[in-house]
């Protein structure tokens, strides 16, 4: 009684199962008719082709475009990811191209994006860790200082790093705090407060004539903690100069000598260094740190700008201790997204 009455109804035109699937059978004979037997859909798109070849190559080997001019590399490595735009877009002029060849070339870029990127699409996250750190960039022109104060506090990080820091903005930032920290140290532009005792707190030479980086001793319950703070140079982009980085490159040399030479096992880096991992005018620190977000984080955790995050330029770096999971936190009222992390410490220093 039931097959009758499903035979009537498609036979009365209704969509039975069998009726769908020749529907989407001519759509597609109909979309690929044009296809079939064109033998010129290998020769049509070579130049989307190249162009889906060298797009895989500038990322297959960012590394080795030089920096003399501009600082064309350093540029190209700070939006490498965004390179990915471009992949969808070859995609769909060589349908509309009606090209194998380019088509099949766009798998190139679409590989060794997946191979330089794909592992951070992943969420890495562990529970695990005895320290939560956190880092922001308050913006010197920060319009409400006391909220952004409270907004960070709330993420129950232990240590708190802020940059750009205004002087006569910091009593602002100390009366907000001071209920959720009992320490803390300012040295110029930039400011450490802790839940844990801080000692041997001192400015960093990162050679720029003021101060916007400092170190601290950290008294942690799982045991002692280098934390530098650190806000490197800005960087622009100018038509008549390229990527103008120069002064940020050479206090990331002198931050990375100070890390280097640093006695205690467990060293975390907070701060905006005005670069991303991928940045290879970073490697002084880069070279011998992790970047949480890298690690153990979930996504890319674009910290710039807060209204449409394009770059991670803000950073949480460990060497020693060892990162278990990495956050962006909500907006405030600054330029930049805060971000936190927390990690465990390995290798106590008591």
């Amino acid at each position: 009684m039931a097959q009758q009455a499903y035979m009537t109804e498609a036979e009365n035109g209704s969509p039975g199962p069998e009726r769908r699937t020749s529907r989407l059978r001519r759509l597609l004979d109909r979309w690929g008719g044009d296809w079939r037997g064109d033998r010129r859909i290998w020769r049509r798109g070579l130049v989307l082709a190249a162009f889906a070849a060298l797009l895989a190559l500038v990322m297959l080997a960012h590394a080795h475009i030089p920096n003399a001019i501009g600082n064309l590399g350093s540029l190209t490595e700070t939006f490498l990811p965004w390179l990915v735009v471009l992949i969808p877009v070859l995609l769909l002029l060589g349908l509309l191209r009606k090209s194998a060849t380019a088509l099949i070339a766009t798998i190139l870029p679409a590989a060794v994006w997946l191979n330089l990127f794909g592992g951070l699409l992943t969420d890495k996250t562990a529970s695990g860790g005895d320290l939560t750190v956190a880092t922001h960039n308050v913006n010197a022109e920060n319009p409400d200082p006391a909220r952004t104060a409270r907004d960070v506090a709330a993420s129950g990080a232990d240590v708190l790093a802020l940059e750009e820091l205004k002087a006569s903005e910091v009593p602002t930032y100390e009366t907000a705090l001071a209920g959720t920290y009992e320490y803390h140290a300012v040295v110029g532009t930039v400011g450490l407060w802790s839940k844990y005792p801080l000692t041997e707190v001192e400015a960093v030479d990162i050679r720029l004539g003021w101060q916007r980086a400092m170190r601290a001793t950290v008294t942690a319950p799982a045991g002692r903690v280098a934390v530098y703070v650190a806000h490197l140079p800005s960087v622009r982009v100018k038509l008549e100069a390229g990527f103008t980085a120069r002064q940020r490159d050479k206090s990331a040399d002198a931050l990375g000598e100070a890390i280097a030479a640093e006695p205690l096992r467990n060293v975390v880096l907070l701060g905006d260094l005005n670069g991303t991992m991928n940045d290879r005018a970073l490697k002084a620190v880069t070279a011998q740190m992790r970047s949480t977000q890298g690690a153990v984080g979930s996504g890319f955790g674009f910290s710039w700008p807060a209204s449409f995050p394009m770059a991670r330029i803000d950073q949480i770096l460990v060497k020693g201790a060892e990162p278990e999971s990495s956050w962006t936190l909500p907006a405030t009222a600054s330029d930049h997204l805060p971000i936190a992390a927390r990690v465990k410490v390995t290798t106590p220093d008591h």
